[in-house]
């Protein structure tokens, strides 16, 4: 078979010009694109249409969640709000505890400071100072 025509030892590929072209228009099209949204026109435009979206939104929007609201009521569901009211309650709560553990370490210290020695908490096994042995079976024989 032969081969392509060659010029300065490479084959000739007839797209690398269309290539080229392309490129260059990519270049400059990509700087006009970076020189436009960085100015202070194209800020404006941009708030302007979002703004004018929000408000034609708005309405919308509001059905929907209204709409939401009354299915996750009738599925029993909790809603965002729901849940959001429980874990900021549970915050409160663990914050709280937080706070009676820090005033009961600051109780215990004095206590310990003063020479008092701290009463064992409820619940927990006091250890005894006796130490007790269990009895051992007796070992059954082989019949």
């Amino acid at each position: 078979m032969a081969e392509g025509p060659t010029h300065d030892g490479k084959r000739l590929d007839p797209m690398e010009p269309w290539r080229a072209a392309r490129d260059l228009y990519m270049d400059a099209w990509g700087k006009t694109m970076v020189d436009m949204v960085n100015s202070e026109a194209y800020a404006q435009a941009t708030g302007a249409m979002l703004d004018s979206y929000m408000t034609v939104s708005a309405p919308f929007r509001e059905a929907v969640e209204k709409a939401m609201l009354k299915t996750l009521e009738q599925m029993a569901m909790p809603s965002r709000a729901d849940v959001l009211s429980i874990a900021e309650r549970l915050t409160n709560i663990e914050m709280r505890l937080d706070d009676l553990d820090a005033t009961l370490g600051d109780i215990q210290r004095l206590l310990v400071k003063v020479g008092t020695a701290p009463r064992p908490q409820a619940g927990k096994a006091q250890p005894s100072k006796k130490k007790t042995t269990r009895p051992q079976r007796a070992k059954r024989g082989k019949k």
